[in-house]
Parts: C-alpha cells; sequence; structure tokens
C-alpha cells in the first residue's frame, strides 16, 4: 500500500491532484445517482422538490454569509504570503457575518413558509453553523494546495451524507431525513478536514481585512451571478408551479450534472495553481492549462449529450420512474447547457484566478439580468422546460463575453486537433448506439443499461486511437504507477 501512494505522489502535482478529483466525482457520481434513484421511488418528486428547495435557500444564504471572503483567502493563502495572518482574518469576518445572518433569519422566520410548512427552519440554521467550520477547514486546505486531501473530504462528505439520507429515508423520516443527511456530511468531512489542516490562528490587522475585501468584493459579486444561475430557476419554479415540478427539474439537472465533473475537478486543481501562475508571470503554463482542461471536459461533455438524446427517455423512465419522463425535454436542454459550461466555466474561473474579478462581474452581471428576466418569462409558459432555456441562452451569453474579455489577457488557443478526434469517436458511438435502439426495444433497465456500456467502450477505444496525446499521457501516468498498459492501444 505504501508502494501504491508513493508512485501516487510521484505523478506530477497538478496531473496528480486532478486525477484525485475526477476518480472522487466519479465516486460521488455513481454513489449520488444510485440514491436518488432510490429517493425517487421512495418519497417521490414532491419530497425530493422540498429538499431542492432547502439545498437552494442554504446555497444562497451561504453565498450571503461567505460575502467572496472565502475565494479571496484562497487566492491570498496560494500566494504564499502571511497565509496564517490572512486565513485568520477570513475566519472571524465569516463568523461575523454568519452571527448576523442568524439572528436576521429567526427575526424573519415567519417570512419562509416554504421551509416553516416543511418543518426544516431549524435545520436550515444547523447546517450555517456547521458550514462555518467545514468552510474555514476548506479554504486552508484549497489556499494551501492539499487539494487532493481537499477532494477526499468532499467525498467523505457525499458518501456519508448519502448513507445517512438512505437510512433515514427507510426509517420513514421523509424529509428530515434528507436534510439532517445533509448536515451529517457536512460535520464528517470538517472533522476529517482537521486532522490535516496547519494553519494557525495569529493576530491579524486591517491591512489583512482590506486586502481580502478588495478582492472578495467583486468576487461576491461573481458569485452572487454564479449562483443566480444555479439557484434562480429552482426558486422560481417552486414559486410559479410546485415542489413536483422542482423534483423532476433538479433530478433531471443531476443527472445531467454527470457530463461536468471533469471540468469540476480540474477547476479545483487548477484555481490555486493559475493563481499562482499569475503572480509568478507563467503566461505559457496558463495558456497550456486552458487548452488541456477544455478538451479533456469536452471528451465527457460530448458523448454524455449524445447518449442523453439517444437513450435519456428510457433512462429517466428506469431509474426513477414514469413521474420524471416528463424531463426528457429538459434533460436534452441541460446537457447542452453542460456543454456550453465547460467554456464558460472556465473562462470565468480563470479571470478570477488571474486577479481580474471586476472584469468577471461585468460580464456575469449582464448575463445574471438577463437569466432572470427569461425565467420570468418562460416559466409560467413552457415550464421546466422554459427554465432550462433561460439557463442555456445566458449560459452561452456568459461564456461568449467571458471569453472576449480573458482574451485579452491571455491568448486563447482551442485544441482543434482533439476536438477533431472526440467529434470522430462520437459520431462512431452514436452510430453504434442509434442502430443498437433502433433493432432492439428498449423494454427493461438491463436492456438500456447495455447500450450504456458498450457506446462509453467503443467511444473511449476510439478517441485513444484517435488523439494520440491523450493516450500517451494515460499511459506515461500508467507506468509511472507500474500499472500494465494494453499493448495495442
Amino acid at each position: 500500500m505504501n508502494t501504491f501512494f508513493s508512485r501516487i505522489m510521484g505523478i506530477e502535482a497538478v496531473k496528480r491532484q486532478s486525477i484525485v478529483n475526477f476518480f472522487s466525482q466519479i465516486g460521488l457520481t455513481l454513489i449520488g445517482s444510485l440514491s436518488t434513484v432510490y429517493f425517487a421511488h421512495a418519497v417521490g418528486a414532491g419530497v425530493l422538490g422540498e429538499y431542492f428547495l432547502f439545498i437552494a435557500y442554504y446555497g444562497i444564504i451561504g453565498m450571503v454569509t461567505d460575502g467572496g471572503f472565502g475565494g479571496a483567502a484562497v487566492k491570498r493563502i496560494s500566494e504564499g504570503e502571511e497565509p496564517d495572518a490572512y486565513f485568520s482574518a477570513f475566519f472571524a469576518l465569516r463568523s461575523l457575518f454568519v452571527a448576523i445572518v442568524l439572528i436576521a433569519l429567526v427575526f424573519f422566520r415567519n417570512y419562509f413558509v416554504d421551509l416553516n410548512n416543511a418543518g426544516i427552519f431549524n435545520w436550515l440554521l444547523i447546517a450555517l453553523i456547521v458550514s462555518l467550520f467545514l468552510g474555514g477547514i476548506h479554504i486552508g486546505l484549497m489556499g494551501s494546495g492539499k487539494l487532493g486531501i481537499h477532494a477526499i473530504c468532499g467525498l467523505l462528505n457525499d458518501v456519508v451524507r448519502i448513507i445517512v439520507q438512505i437510512i433515514a429515508i427507510f426509517l420513514g423520516f421523509g424529509i428530515g431525513g434528507l436534510v439532517g443527511g445533509y448536515i451529517a456530511g457536512l460535520l464528517i468531512a470538517a472533522i476529517a478536514g482537521l486532522h490535516f489542516f496547519d494553519i494557525h490562528f495569529v493576530r491579524f490587522s486591517w491591512r489583512h481585512i482590506k486586502s481580502l475585501s478588495t478582492f472578495s468584493f467583486w468576487l461576491f459579486l461573481t458569485s452572487s451571478g454564479s449562483l443566480v444561475f444555479s439557484y434562480a430557476d429552482t426558486v422560481m419554479i417552486g414559486y410559479y408551479l410546485d415542489n413536483v415540478n422542482v423534483g423532476v427539474y433538479r433530478v433531471v439537472l443531476q443527472f445531467t450534472s454527470i457530463a461536468a465533473f471533469t471540468a469540476i475537478a480540474l477547476q479545483a486543481t487548477l484555481w490555486p495553481r493559475v493563481s499562482r501562475w499569475g503572480k509568478t508571470g507563467e503566461t505559457g503554463s496558463i495558456e497550456k492549462s486552458l487548452s488541456r482542461a477544455c478538451s479533456y471536459s469536452l471528451l465527457l461533455a460530448l458523448p454524455i449529450l449524445a447518449g442523453g438524446v439517444l437513450l435519456g427517455d428510457r433512462l429517466l423512465y428506469f431509474l426513477y420512474g414514469q413521474e420524471f419522463v416528463s424531463g426528457y425535454t429538459t434533460l436534452i436542454i441541460l446537457l447542452i447547457v453542460q456543454v456550453v459550461n465547460v467554456f464558460q466555466y472556465f473562462f470565468t474561473m480563470y479571470l478570477g484566478a488571474l486577479n481580474h474579478q471586476k472584469k468577471a462581474f461585468k460580464v456575469t452581471i449582464v448575463s445574471v439580468a438577463a437569466n432572470v428576466i427569461l425565467n420570468l418569462m418562460l416559466i409560467p409558459v413552457y415550464g421546466i422546460a422554459g427554465a432550462a432555456s433561460a439557463t442555456l441562452a445566458t449560459m452561452l451569453l456568459n461564456a461568449i463575453l467571458a471569453r472576449h474579455v480573458l482574451s485579452n489577457i491571455i491568448n486563447i488557443q482551442i485544441e482543434y486537433n482533439s476536438l477533431f478526434n472526440i467529434l470522430k469517436a462520437l459520431m462512431a458511438m452514436s452510430i453504434f448506439v442509434g442502430a443498437y435502439r433502433l433493432f432492439i426495444p428498449l423494454s427493461s433497465v438491463w436492456l438500456t443499461v447495455v447500450p450504456v456500456i458498450l457506446g462509453g467502450l467503443v467511444y473511449a477505444i476510439l478517441i485513444l486511437k484517435f488523439d494520440r496525446e491523450t493516450c500517451d499521457e494515460l499511459r506515461g501516468i500508467f507506468t509511472q504507477m507500474n500499472l500494465s498498459w494494453p499493448s495495442w492501444l
């Protein structure tokens, strides 16, 4: 076991941490998908809708309590100058904001009708208190470059959450079980991360607060825009429609998130690296990392889009039940969103990591305004498909604007050869899966899973045959870990 870990540690840092994050996302996605299948059948879309509304409120309020200082702290700590002082200043500010928000929530409790009716308002207060400590530990780990540990803690959070939720639902606790499991995951992840946390509380000065505030102001505004993309549609669906539609929409959105976990894994790894490269003027490393990040993310996002179009309706039926089949159109739109999100995600992230939060905010505020307006126009008429369409339109707008701004800072180079190889493999996979569905009725879950597995194998083999750079990088990693690599690749 020690030899195995020593081989892993011998892999170049960015690749190693990206691999850890990537497989953490795979594990999370697998466990999360299976648990959601169980929840959908056990409690239905209505209870899931209440849970997703809780998550939306938690995310929005959490953004307020963070105030952008979390990202600012990661930025300053990653630069390597007075990390203890910057962390101490961040934690003090975050604690103050959490205290103020908790008092305000208790005072205005009667206005949160949905949370009160579901009996989860008090759970929201507890979640915010626990998130104070978890957020502090995670910020310290990310800023210190311990991204592998951060990823493992995130995976532990999700595993504990899901296990507790499954047990609670089995015992009949309903929405309380879902929310209680969510908080249990936060708590266990905080305890685990504390073991690897080596930043110390020290006395800080107004200079440290001012430095964080300068960066956090624009980061806060940009993060607020990101949360609009994440939660505004959920809140508006709950307002204009009902909790069942919220449940269907969020389950479909969770299903499509499989297409994004390569981008998420790379983002967690690249943020502090790009921040450091920007500080030291290593422009070439920044530009190369952006090109490869987009290519690696599209490797997964594009085939999942094709598979969703060909098999999505049957997968929704067999996995979640008849109640969720109405989300097939929404599924297709949101899968396209995930492809666009690859570019929007990285362009915006690189602007922030390169200390251009003000520019990122200007881009985001335009998209935020468009998102709110389109949601207000489309949801009452087209339902959850309208919400998905609003997200697609504004995500595309955000990506275009962010690319324009970032191109004035660094050279953005799309690896067209890799993209062409992906499309070739994708075409072959689509023909294979389409022919399978044409000749074999998808009358059971097992007959539906077969083209998913075989199509994935066809795509993976062809992409390794076509794209030699990706194949050589994977072969190098396998060789370094003393693992066998197929001789025919």
